[in-house]
């Protein structure tokens, strides 16, 4: 089997890969060629459980519908909503005696035993989200799709915007890209905003003084952050059998980007905990990237390889490097189906001002930034999976997804002082993600 008749769908989920880096959805030719067919809605729908060791679990449902018109106008609606819960870690390094920490909201504590990670066990929220696209030619070979982004969490509202025109040459086998997006979001923490390297008050809550010394701590009850997305890409037909991408990506973040539920601690020269301040993190954030993706068509397998590399004026880079195998085979069914292994490969560099603590005695120097998130530190991430999927009557699909991911943070260039040495102040994350899809 060759590209021939195929490389239109091939093209198409490249196009839809470029579409991604911006959030925007865009019905493809083929797609939109079938639909006006049937003159019916396309249906995808998804249910994703996602579970870390000892954090934060995740479940989400998602359904995405298409509808084509008579003129080849394409209306795409995409609906999600996910639950989190569980527990996520504070920034605070462990120590070898138990931690008492103050919740977010000011009111109760939380223990941690020595040796522990400090993890915020009451992390929890639901997010609701809605996005549109238009998709129509505007002229010919000219492709113009728009869109528009609403989610809303317990104490975040995000709101977007997006547009992009592609353009097809040489009788459709390349396609120069365009994209815009435009998102403002308001963050609304419980508790309120904290003030940057303020020290979390610790104590008695019931005091009748509590709530003025916690409200001391409070900067606002909200903030706001905008983020401006740019994007150019190139798509091309190489032969019968090949199809490439490259995408360029420019984005400009402006607002409140400091993690208001982070900490970072205070240690002696025994590594011992004297004190946790809140972080802070600059204002503005440009992030640049390359992304390059081959889809190459064997006689039965297809195989889907890519690569991003990611640089920013926080001095964090990225490499990504991540991969498909679509095996066709013969399971459960005399009906079509397949399986495909991935493997994810990403390692990122720490940011210019990550700390994974700060020493008691430099406290009173003129930091400007400092967060000890680990996830804007130094790390490497696996994500090992297969996928498996059949297609059913009508066209129908039903698939089946099992991944293991493992993030494993790296010391940047620390030294370790005192207990630290016989703690784990790095360590790893691994989760399993479980997926179901439908599409009819």
């Amino acid at each position: 089997m060759v590209l021939g008749k195929n490389k239109e769908n091939i093209k198409a989920a490249l196009s839809i890969a470029t579409s991604t880096l911006l959030g925007i959805a865009i019905p493809t030719e083929s797609n939109a060629q079938q639909s006006s067919v049937t003159d019916d809605w396309d249906i995808e729908s998804a249910f994703l459980f996602y579970s870390e060791a000892e954090r934060v679990s995740a479940i989400e449902g998602i359904i995405s519908a298409n509808k084509t018109f008579d003129n080849d106008e394409v209306l795409n609606l995409k609906f999600t909503i996910d639950a989190l819960t569980g527990a996520s870690a504070n920034g605070a390094v462990a120590q070898p005696y138990a931690q008492t920490f103050t919740r977010p909201s000011g009111q109760g504590q939380y223990v941690i035993s020595g040796e522990d990670t400090p993890l915020d066990d009451t992390f929890k929220d639901t997010r609701v989200q809605l996005n549109g696209q238009w998709t129509q030619a505007i002229a010919q070979d000219y492709i113009l799709s728009s869109g528009a982004h609403f989610s809303k969490e317990y104490d975040y509202l995000s709101l977007g915007i997006n547009s992009n025109l592609a353009v097809d040459f040489d009788r459709k086998n390349t396609t120069l890209s365009a994209g815009f997006s435009y998102f403002h979001d308001t963050f609304s923490p419980e508790g309120g905003i904290p003030v940057a390297f303020a020290s979390m008050l610790i104590g008695d809550s019931n005091d009748p003084d509590w709530d003025e010394a916690f409200a001391k701590t409070r900067l606002t009850s909200s903030d706001t952050k905008t983020t401006t997305d740019l994007m150019l890409g190139l798509t091309q037909v190489i032969n019968r059998r090949m199809l490439v991408q490259m995408n360029y990506s420019y984005s400009m973040v402006d607002g409140y980007l400091t993690d208001p539920f982070k900490i970072i601690s205070v240690i002696n020269e025994q590594g011992i905990a004297q004190d946790y301040i809140y972080e802070k993190r600059p204002t503005t954030r440009v992030k640049q990237s390359t992304f390059f993706q081959s889809m190459y068509h064997f006689e039965q397998n297809i195989l889907d390889l890519s690569y991003r590399y990611m640089w920013d004026d926080w001095d964090i880079t990225s490499h990504t490097i991540d991969s498909r195998l679509r095996i066709p085979v013969h399971l459960f069914s005399s009906n079509e189906s397949y399986i495909q292994p991935h493997l994810r490969f990403y390692k990122q560099s720490a940011a210019l001002f990550y700390q994974p603590y700060l020493l008691e005695q430099n406290e009173s120097l003129n930091i400007d930034y400092a967060s000890a998130d680990y996830r804007i530190g130094q790390m490497v991430t696996l994500t090992l999976g297969v996928k498996y999927g059949m297609f059913l009557e009508k066209g129908n699909e039903l698939s089946f997804r099992l991944e293991y991911y493992q993030q494993t943070p790296e010391n940047a260039g620390f030294e370790s002082i005192g207990v630290l040495n016989d703690l784990n102040i790095y360590p790893a994350v691994k989760a399993i993600i479980a997926q179901v899809s439908y599409s009819f």
